[in-house]
């Protein structure tokens, strides 16, 4: 009997600068070492969905992955290589990760369309071990680092506690494979954790954290289309001035994990890269008519597409916080701008929190109006030294894929091009590069597709 969860997205755990010297990262898979070591520094962490894609091709579970499949290839790859090989973007993340051995890509389980299917499968033991079984021969299967649970969200204190057991069956299994290797190694176990009190007061947190490596709070959508009247949407502090402006805040929430035990630097600021629009409104703190036409979703708006024309911008340091006003149209957009992610910057150092993470990586600029890389230069400092930087796994004896066995030798096409990149750049833009080929782009939606419901 197998069951596996359906992914929406792949997380990336990693290091943002691939630095001066890349080529001296590219060792061989001999390097691995046990990742016991500690690495105290910040974490730096985005999420890759599946589902932001340019095209509209369809793919399906398994031979889209193998050679059989000619529209998941990269530039680079062989059109007649030999074996079952993986291909598309979880080749090229793993290339991406021969090239910068900070890199960890784990796959995120659940997300808000699937997180009804966990409560059925986390309520027995039986359903607990299928679901970590099949999870981690993914990872073992597929070359990846680990696993991210996104539980959105356990209703009651019967599903807090499965929450529990379920998270400990994944850490279980997920040890006794890294102890199986020639080498072992210790793989990542997170969770997407809420920032809102009505979910996070639900949650066992002091019985999940001995199970996990770091909490991924999602600090934002704090206000949007289901609110009463315009707001922001991820702020760090509550409005002295106006509370109806910051019905939620960060502060508060990381102060409640801390006050259940949670060490400050497991816990990894979430930070949106999108904006949440409302329509027909006179400003902030204001009722509002509708929503925005967005970029991709009515109400959303990626941020390399804001401020939107003709609106005007602010930012408000007491609460950590921006938004852009049009008079004309009067759509009001609450969004990070570069001066809140660096003051989100300056606050993670403050508070001794673990790092940043990011909802989505392909709704970023590029350059120096990049979210992600105005967090990582404060930091991350000189050369990406205070990031994390314990190593990744290159050895995968038990995929079902020859190349990935083999370590993928004389691949180049996510290799290549991250060492071209500026050291400023590095692995997430390679990774934005996935998103956007229109011609090779790969839907990873199809790893886990339907997965839920296999028995």
């Amino acid at each position: 009997m197998l069951f596996a969860p359906v992914s929406i997205l792949v997380s990336l755990m990693c290091d943002l600068a691939v630095g001066h010297a890349v080529h001296d990262r590219l060792v061989s898979n001999k390097s691995d070492v046990s990742n016991n070591a500690t690495y105290p520094n910040y974490r730096a962490a985005a999420y890759f969905v599946n589902w932001r894609r340019a095209d509209a091709r369809a793919v399906c579970f398994c031979e889209c992955f193998t050679h059989h499949r000619r529209s998941v290839h990269f530039p680079g790859d062989s059109w007649d290589e030999a074996g079952s090989n993986l291909y598309g973007c979880l080749k090229q993340l793993f290339l991406l990760k021969k090239v910068n051995r900070k890199l960890k890509v784990l796959l995120s389980i659940g997300g808000s369309s699937y997180s009804a299917n966990f409560a059925v499968p986390a309520s027995t033991d039986a359903g607990r071990s299928a679901f970590a079984s099949s999870a981690v021969a993914l990872v073992a299967n597929l070359g990846l680092d680990g696993l991210d649970i996104n539980w959105e969200y356990p209703q009651n204190d019967a599903d807090a506690v499965n929450m529990v057991l379920l998270l400990k069956a994944l850490r279980e299994s997920l040890d006794g494979y890294g102890d199986s290797l020639s080498t072992p190694y210790r793989f990542q176990l997170t969770v997407a954790s809420p920032a809102g009190a009505s979910y996070y007061q639900t949650l066992h947190l002091a019985d999940m954290d001995p199970h996990i490596d770091f909490w991924n709070l999602m600090a934002y959508d704090y206000a949007g289309g289901w609110s009463s009247v315009t707001a922001n949407q991820a702020n760090l502090f509550s409005s002295t001035s106006d509370a109806t402006t910051t019905p939620f805040n960060t502060e508060d929430a990381i102060g409640y994990y801390i006050g259940k035990g949670i060490t400050p630097n497991k816990i990894v600021l979430g930070m949106p890269i999108y904006g949440r629009s409302f329509a027909a409104t006179r400003g902030l703190g204001q009722p509002f008519d509708g929503v925005g036409r967005g970029t991709w979703q009515a109400g959303v708006y990626d941020f390399k597409a804001l401020p939107v024309s003709g609106a005007n911008e602010s930012y408000d340091n007491t609460t950590g916080s921006s938004y852009s006003y049009d008079a004309a149209s009067k759509e009001l957009v609450s969004y990070d701008n570069a001066r809140v992610a660096k003051q989100k910057a300056a606050f993670i150092k403050r508070r001794g929190l673990g790092g940043a993470m990011w909802w989505e990586s392909s709704a970023d600029k590029v350059g120096s109006g990049s979210l992600i890389h105005n967090v990582v230069a404060v930091l991350g400092g000189a050369g990406g030294s205070g990031l994390e930087g314990s190593p990744n796994l290159l050895l995968y004896p038990n995929s079902s894929y020859d190349n990935l066995r083999s370590g993928m030798p004389d691949s180049g096409s996510a290799a290549e091009t991250a060492s071209s990149l500026p050291c400023s750049s590095g692995s997430m833009d390679h990774i934005n590069r996935l998103h956007h080929d229109s011609f090779y782009h790969y839907q990873l939606s199809a790893l886990l597709t339907q997965l839920f419901s296999r028995h």
